[in-house]
């Protein structure tokens, strides 16, 4: 009997290697992307060509308007993503990017939807080590939401508990390259960028933290990007 795991898809590269890590693991896959008030598209027809390399079983869209809210710079008209921080300074403070509750809504639906078809895991590419500023990328945030899904469901109570899986969650950047390049990922059909121009911009804290992985890994990145940052062009 086959293994079925629901994997959030976003359209950037962590999520991208984290369905990937599932597939390679013999789950089918069930994808889940979220339109949820984003500024731009650009992610969201990532994630479709993302969802075709893997050979999903299915992909739902999920549209859930966040934009209502106010407060994060990826859904708020007023405010804009920050650009050009020093890499060092990455990860240290929430960023404006922040979207409040984002993944503990993202993951009760995709509990939700992994419930109702009896799927063994749920797959979310969060990592702790690059955006550390962000509070439900940690560790003690996937851990409390999994307590939450063992007692919060019918499934849980009755002993086949579904798996928060987190593959990527101590892994920095240029690991995660690395294994998405292992397991020929379409790296190249990946968005990353918080804007959604025709070229990345290089600039925003997302772009940095993607170029400085490939730059470790003396790799040159397959998306174009509208510059480069100083420390990128440097020996």
């Amino acid at each position: 009997m086959s293994k079925k795991a629901v994997c959030l898809i976003s359209g950037g590269l962590d999520s991208c290697v984290t369905a990937h890590i599932s597939k390679k693991q013999g789950f089918d896959i069930f994808a889940l992307t979220f339109i949820y008030g984003q500024k731009h598209k650009k992610e969201i027809e990532s994630a479709k060509k993302i969802a075709i390399s893997l050979n999903a079983k299915n992909h739902i869209l999920s549209n859930i308007d966040l934009s209502k809210f106010r407060g994060s710079s990826l859904t708020d008209k007023s405010l804009k993503p920050e650009k050009n921080h020093n890499l060092d300074e990455i990860g240290k403070k929430i960023p404006s990017t922040y979207v409040p509750a984002r993944n503990i809504i993202f993951l009760s639906i995709a509990l939700s939807y992994a419930e109702s078809i009896n799927a063994d895991s749920i797959y979310i590419g969060v990592t702790a080590t690059d955006y550390s500023g962000y509070p439900d990328c940690r560790p003690e945030f996937i851990k409390a939401f999994q307590k939450l899904a063992n007692i919060g469901t019918k499934i849980g109570l009755e002993g086949n508990k579904i798996k928060i899986r987190t593959p990527l969650l101590k892994m920095n950047k240029s690991s995660i390259i690395k294994k998405g390049l292992a397991l020929k990922a379409p790296l190249e059909s990946t968005w990353s960028c918080y804007y959604g121009k025709s070229k990345a911009c290089g600039r925003c804290d997302s772009c940095q933290l993607r170029l400085k992985g490939f730059k470790e890994l003396g790799i040159k990145d397959p998306i174009k990007y509208e510059s480069l940052p100083d420390w990128y062009l440097k020996n």
